[in-house]
């Protein structure tokens, strides 16, 4: 029995004035037409701000088949960080600043400012992917690389150190994932440029960039493309990947076979450095070499070399004695400086102290 037909008297009075032919038994039919129309059970119009918003788009994953950071698909709106800690010193200011514009992905930018110089340059120290972080606090590396008043940033790159953590599978590391290890590190160095040059107390008109082993690969492709960067010094930078995977004592014998296929060497193709150093257009380009330094392969290493238009911006020592050596006279940032802000000297004036290394 419908409840229209049980209390009709009642449903007069909650609904106000209805003919009295409304509230016989017969005519609930009429009732029901009147008070509750055929569409009472579908849900009333929303007014314009009661209205859902429509579900947003997944964003797109990251491109790693381009060193574009416009076309990379990260959410370029994202550059910058919280400063979770700041030190300060007589001689520098380091700060760490936390950066994430990836999904599970946040790593820290160390920064070390000079004291008392405005707005300095900065050299961007890209370390090979064995490195960890632990030298971007130590005290003597942040005098040394600030010393002739230059900021010095430095990071990990991408899956090395604390940026290689669950739920990526622990066989997955830099060179099984060379494709996305590359892409993404080159990524990250123009979105940190993009965060530095935000800043406001930093000159980011003509940036340096030290590259070593992994790092060294990094800085390359970077500088192919941002031009922002002016200077590059890479020391033993990796490259020519199918002969590197042939021959480099860094790749596991149970895994080479891997590295060798078809597949796996046609991602990596369009990253490969050696084909990107004869185009580079830089301010200054130095390429160091260790010839005993057993990562690089000798065949690698000569192609590298070849790649380089000039020949006299290829340095070669004949062991890691001779390196050291070397340092021990110019320091590992002396180069760079020297290109990124020429001091002449003269009466009155000396050229910049470089002692140290690392």
């Amino acid at each position: 029995m419908h409840r229209w037909t049980i209390a009709p008297i009642a449903l007069a009075v909650l609904v106000g004035n209805i003919p009295a032919a409304l509230t016989q038994t017969a005519g609930t039919e009429s009732v029901r037409n009147q008070i509750a129309p055929a569409n009472v059970n579908q849900p009333s119009p929303l007014l314009p701000d009661q209205m859902a918003a429509p579900p947003a788009a997944a964003p797109k994953p990251e491109d790693w088949t381009t060193l574009s950071l416009d076309k990379s698909n990260l959410p370029l709106s994202r550059d910058g960080g919280p400063i979770l800690s700041k030190i300060e010193t007589p001689e520098y200011t380091r700060e760490l600043i936390r950066l994430q514009w990836r999904p599970g992905d946040p790593f820290d930018l160390y920064l070390v400012l000079p004291k008392g110089v405005k707005n300095p340059p900065v050299i961007l120290y890209l370390y090979d992917f064995t490195s960890d972080a632990a030298r971007f606090r130590d005290d003597g590396w942040c005098k040394r690389m600030t010393r002739n008043g230059f900021a010095a940033a430095g990071f990990s790159s991408a899956l090395s150190g604390d940026r290689l953590h669950s739920p990526r599978p622990m066989k997955q590391w830099f060179v099984s994932e060379l494709q996305e290890a590359l892409a993404s590190s080159v990524h990250d160095v123009s979105m940190v440029l993009n965060y530095l040059g935000k800043r406001g107390d930093l000159d980011t008109n003509g940036v340096g960039v030290f590259g070593q082993g992994s790092g060294g690969a990094i800085a390359v492709l970077a500088a192919a493309a941002d031009p922002r960067i002016t200077a590059v010094d890479v020391m033993d930078p990796w490259g020519d990947w199918p002969d590197w995977m042939k021959s480099s004592q860094q790749v596991p014998d149970e895994e080479r076979a891997i590295y060798l296929t078809p597949d796996f060497l046609h991602k990596v193709a369009g990253l490969d450095p050696v084909a990107f150093i004869p185009g580079l257009k830089l301010k200054a380009f130095r390429i160091q070499q260790v010839l005993d330094d057993p990562v690089t392969p000798q065949v690698a290493r000569d192609k590298v070399m070849a790649a380089v238009p000039n020949a006299d911006h290829v340095v070669r020592y004949k062991d890691w004695a001779a390196l050291r050596d070397a340092y021990s006279d110019i320091g590992l940032s002396a180069w760079l400086q020297a290109q990124l802000r020429p001091r002449p000297t003269g009466p009155g004036q000396t050229a910049p102290a470089t002692a140290g290394s690392n």
